[in-house]
């Protein structure tokens, strides 16, 4: 049997087209629900997926629908990407069949050890025996139940409807997560383009700072300004940023192009902020001034920011 509604942990989860769905930045962490009615009874499948490096999926089945698990784990495999899954799917209503009993073989089991324990001078009570009588093999039968193949669809059919609707508050979440990430990569920009406003007067301020050096070692003596200026060159080159900028914006540049692309692109993104945060560091060593400094610095909070926020990115 269908179903006739759909519970999402939403409400009514938005639905998306095809083409946003490719595209989309999803977050990783998200809640799907559905259920329907199999075996006379409900079934509610709940999805929870949090954040993990790898995909792992933990499985909370009842013994009806243990042969089920491969198939469970595999569709989640094949459509859920990385992250933590944690799967509950219960039978409400009906309950389980019990446990039966097989009277003749406990009986044969009773007389044996009954037998046994009088050879011995074994004295035991009959709860003792009762409870090691049930322990014993196929005293206990469990049923198995197996499920017509109509009703193994409408299990499937609620979990893929499950996973629907944490794709859908995936993509719901990963819409802040995006507005997000290009804001803080848009700021890292603006700092970037700020930058050549102090490199003139870093140069200047460098080259004053060495002239005095230079007078002080020289005790009043004249500078030679041809070679004053070679060494100072020379020097400056050291300082020079203008490859670090240019990478800059391309690692900047290259992460947008990267966030608008999709499935899967958390990873990708964590390796472009870190090639991004190399360029930073280098920025700052060789800046040699306070105004740079302090765009470095709040260049490195952003930074920070994204990959805090990265992490969070399927």
């Amino acid at each position: 049997m269908r179903s006739q509604n759909s519970v999402s942990s939403m409400g009514m989860m938005k639905r998306f087209k095809p083409t946003e769905q490719k595209t989309a930045t999803r977050s990783m962490t998200g809640f799907g629900r559905s259920e329907g009615s199999i075996a006379r009874q409900r079934i509610v499948v709940e999805l929870r997926a949090l954040n993990s490096k790898q995909l792992d999926i933990h499985l909370k089945l009842p013994s009806l629908l243990k042969e089920q698990e491969p198939e469970i784990r595999k569709r989640l495999q094949s459509r859920g990407g990385r992250g933590k899954f944690e799967v509950g799917v219960t039978l409400e209503g009906g309950g389980e069949q019990a446990a039966t009993i097989d009277e003749t073989l406990a009986a044969e089991y009773h007389a044996k050890l009954s037998s046994l324990a009088e050879r011995l001078g074994i004295s035991s009570s009959q709860s003792d025996m009762l409870t090691l009588i049930t322990r014993m093999p196929e005293v206990l039968q469990s049923p198995r139940a197996e499920l017509p193949k109509e009703e193994i669809e409408e299990l499937f059919r609620v979990l893929d409807e499950s996973i629907d609707n944490l794709d859908a508050y995936r993509i719901e979440e990963g819409r802040s997560l995006h507005e997000a990430l290009t804001g803080h990569v848009e700021r890292i920009s603006e700092l970037r383009d700020i930058i050549p406003q102090h490199i003139d007067g870093r140069i200047d301020r460098i080259r004053d700072r060495i002239r005095k050096n230079l007078e002080l070692y020289l005790e009043g003596k004249e500078i030679d300004e041809s070679r004053f200026e070679q060494e100072l060159l020379f020097y400056l080159e050291k300082y020079d940023v203008s490859e670090e900028m240019s990478r800059l914006k391309a690692h900047c540049d290259h992460f947008i192009e990267t966030l608008g692309q999709g499935p899967d692109k958390g990873k990708k993104l964590g390796f472009i902020g870190q090639e991004m945060g190399r360029e930073i560091n280098t920025l700052g060593a060789k800046s040699y001034d306070a105004d740079m400094q302090r765009i470095v610095v709040e260049m490195k909070d952003e930074l920070e920011k994204v990959k805090e926020q990265v992490l969070n990115v399927l």
